[in-house]
């Protein structure tokens, strides 16, 4: 099977649904969807005419088959167009350098929700309840304002000043885990962690943390038949969201201003005034960055050092590694499998040119692996030189603003981890997002030894 040989629908069948969600309509089905554009997810990535290839498919993601299709890419067409997907057309940019370049050049490459935004499937000129505008999803010097009033709860004084309730958190999740038993790590630690952590940014009850996890799993499965029928399903559950902040957002207007990200969203002059819907994208960009990123790097750290047991070793000699070994697990996890841009202009990227209007994709995931840039970057390594030479958190205006609450989280779990366990066996196989987006593991079945 080739990516073209679709299983059970025609090319016309593909294009009808396509074409009705490039015009918005949310009520197309899901299983509908991923029936038209079922492939066979082990196929050889070298076995196709290197024109059908087609990364962005997200069954690729769900049965983690996606690293040959990257490193062909990288190998063979860096700078790779994709006519046919179920995202549209689309260039992959899979090198470091490129992706680089793509990310310190906004003036070229935009993030404008209303050009199509940052994720591939993203719908221009949406204006309707379902366009969720966000900072991340504006370009300067909108994005600037916006950034700069959430950028104070990630400075390294805020930062030093909630390690020990971090601190304090992980030790008491990690001792409530059971000793010898199969549990799953991810929803017992990783989801915890960081919905404890986001409630606390947030300033909301402890009690609620879990809606925070459901709104974030919401908003990347969407397309997924497994949760919803429609898109337009998921969005009810993302309105109930919108129905929580909007009250707090609107109280917190009338309260003094206090240092949580509800509160200088409600008193800064550049956000004070945000419509429903830009509310709620703010609030999911917020979320889903507090939350994505930490805990799938926190369970991708586990499953990488069980698949590399010398370095496990290492650890367990040295835990001082920690520090080093913490952006090597991001680098590795790659938790943002890509960002997405808009052409501005005609130009030319890797001896191609790219179109004004045309959609480029940056695969973070890629440039993480790629040997050209990144010393042995096929390899998980510990100890490494220059562990922070990778792309997941981006570069230029939009680089992760919370990229040193996400390192320290991890730090701090791996030192509190290292005080209390032998070893952290992976006793099952790990389960994993079907989406290109975030690069996700939802299920990690394993055993601690004391």
């Amino acid at each position: 099977m080739t990516v073209t040989q679709y299983v059970g629908s025609s090319d016309e069948a593909r294009k009808a649904l396509i074409d009705r969600m490039k015009g918005g309509d949310l009520t197309v089905s899901n299983k509908e969807m991923a029936e038209a554009f079922k492939i066979d997810p082990h196929y050889d990535a070298y076995g196709v005419p290197l024109d059908k290839m087609d990364p962005a498919h997200p069954a690729l993601f769900a049965n983690d088959t996606i690293w040959p299709h990257l490193e062909r890419l990288r190998k063979e067409d860096p700078v790779h167009f994709t006519e046919n997907s179920m995202v549209g057309p689309y260039w992959s940019v899979t090198r470091y350098e490129d992706i680089m370049y793509v990310d310190t050049h906004h003036e070229i490459f935009s993030s404008k929700a209303t050009l199509g935004g940052i994720t591939l499937g993203g719908i221009p000129d949406r204006d309707d309840e379902f366009s969720l505008p966000m900072f991340i999803m504006e370009d300067p010097p909108k994005h600037d304002l916006q950034r700069k009033v959430v950028t104070p709860m990630f400075v390294p004084k805020q930062l030093m000043d909630l390690e020990p309730l971090i601190r304090e958190r992980a030790g008491q999740i990690l001792d409530g885990l059971p000793i010898g038993e199969e549990f799953n790590w991810v929803r017992s630690v990783s989801v915890e962690l960081t919905a404890q952590m986001l409630a606390t940014l947030f300033d909301i009850p402890q009690e609620d943390r879990m809606k925070l996890i459901l709104w974030s799993d919401t908003s990347q499965n969407m397309g997924d038949p497994e949760y919803f029928e429609t898109p337009e399903e998921g969005f009810q559950i993302l309105f109930e969201c919108l129905g929580y902040f909007q009250q707090i957002y609107e109280e917190r207007k009338t309260q003094p201003a206090k240092f949580d990200l509800i509160s200088m969203l409600a008193h800064d002059e550049s956000t004070n005034n945000m419509s429903p819907q830009e509310l709620l994208g703010n609030i999911l960009l917020l979320i889903v960055g507090g939350n994505d990123t930490t805990r799938n790097s926190i369970s991708g750290g586990v499953l990488a050092l069980h698949e590399n047991p010398g370095e496990y070793e290492k650890l367990l000699q040295n835990p001082g590694l920690i520090p080093k070994m913490v952006p090597e697990m991001i680098r590795w996890q790659s938790p943002v499998a890509h960002m997405a841009r808009t052409a501005l202009q005609d130009t030319e990227l890797g001896g191609k040119k790219i179109k004004k209007g045309d959609r480029v994709c940056m695969w973070y995931i890629s440039g993480n692996r790629d040997n050209d840039s990144i010393d042995e970057a096929d390899k998980f390594i510990i100890d490494r030189v220059n562990p922070r030479q990778h792309t997941a958190f981006g570069y230029g205006v939009h680089r992760c603003v919370g990229n040193r609450l996400a390192e320290m989280q991890l730090r701090v779990i791996w030192e509190e981890i290292m005080k209390r366990f032998s070893k952290i066996e992976v006793t099952g196989e790990p389960k994993y997002l079907t989406s290109s987006f975030i690069h996700g593991i939802t299920d990690l079945p394993v055993t601690l030894k004391a």
